[in-house]
């Protein structure tokens, strides 16, 4: 499955994801921080998508309420509830 979401109050713009069976296949951020989501998206790769949402959710950048990790977490919940 292929999922893109929108992100909110963060640098990237979307995050486009391929999941399958349950497993993040892969990951790919618009705008943001290029290494840093590259980044994300190399470590979560091969993940269950519920072992992402618990590990990265709640993560903030600086004094935002979120971040591109935590925006990751989110838009896989939204994918979850299709």
């Amino acid at each position: 499955m292929e999922f893109s979401y929108k992100t909110n109050g963060v640098c990237s713009r979307t995050i486009h994801i391929e999941v399958q069976d349950g497993i993040v296949k892969k990951v790919r951020f618009d705008g943001g921080c290029n290494g840093n989501t590259k980044g994300i998206g190399s470590l979560v790769e091969g993940m269950p998508v519920d072992e992402v949402i618990t590990r990265l959710k709640g993560i903030k950048c600086g004094f935002k309420g979120t971040s591109c990790p935590d925006q990751l977490a989110t838009a896989l919940e939204e994918m979850k509830k299709g």
